[in-house]
């Protein structure tokens, strides 16, 4: 999805000034990591169906503490029932609740949505907000559902961290904080900022798929040998 609306730089500048090196070593290991992902991965899409701006930002509020599948299995019907803003400003709560259940924390979820939905309708003419300055003004949305939106609608540069980024990023030692906003930074040091966007989605798909949790798939690691994690398994 593209957006004729320009957006300035401005709006995706780094998320705050740090005095850090970066050491060349992890830069040019990074940018070998991307480069082997880039092959694994050529099109490293945003799994969450939708089909305009509107619903991928409802979407990406209700994957907060859910899978993709999960949400992706609840929105085809939501997405009958609500078509603007205005209409998930009105929603009566205990339809939208029932409809979003099953994504867990569906209460608050559903209180966010709709007061996104008013806040979408009264101060951004119905139209989602294409700045992380206003699109962080809105119930619900942090600086991660910001930057999905940024980098897949308004093509933007931008790096999404989720819990798979946290995790891929600490066990490449791109990053040494636990802190999604500190990770944010320092993956945008690492990367070129054209690849900010595919190149952070590109870690996300990896962790989801592969660099798992409790059983990290290692033996399917196309990055293995350029992983210093101390925790991964021997494969022969």
């Amino acid at each position: 999805m593209k957006s004729s609306q320009v957006v300035s730089l401005q709006d995706v500048r780094p998320v705050r000034k740090r005095k850090k090196t970066i050491s060349r070593t992890v830069k040019l290991r990074a940018q070998t990591i991307l480069k082997i992902l880039e092959k694994v991965i050529p099109i490293p899409v945003v799994e969450l169906a939708s089909s305009n701006p509107l619903e991928l930002l409802i979407a990406t509020i209700l994957s907060a503490q859910c899978t993709d599948a999960r949400v992706n299995k609840v929105t085809p019907a939501l997405f009958a029932r609500y078509h603007s803003a205005q209409e998930y400003a009105d929603a009566e709560p205990a339809e939208l609740e029932d409809l979003i259940r099953s994504t867990g924390f569906y209460k608050n979820k559903a209180k966010n949505i709709m007061a996104s939905g008013k806040a979408i309708t009264t101060r951004f003419h119905g139209t989602v907000p294409h700045t992380m300055d206003e699109l962080t003004t809105l119930p619900g949305v942090g600086r991660k559902t910001a930057n999905v939106m940024l980098g897949s609608v308004f093509g933007e540069p931008a790096v999404v961290v989720d819990t798979h980024v946290k995790r891929v990023s600490n066990r490449l030692q791109l990053t040494v904080s636990d802190d999604p906003t500190v990770i944010e930074y320092d993956l945008q040091q690492l990367l070129p900022k054209a690849q900010w966007t595919v190149g952070a989605q590109r870690l996300l798909l990896h962790g989801r798929y592969v660099c798992l949790a409790r059983l990290p798939k290692c033996e399917e690691c196309a990055i293995f040998l350029n992983c210093p994690w101390k925790g991964k398994s021997s494969v022969s």
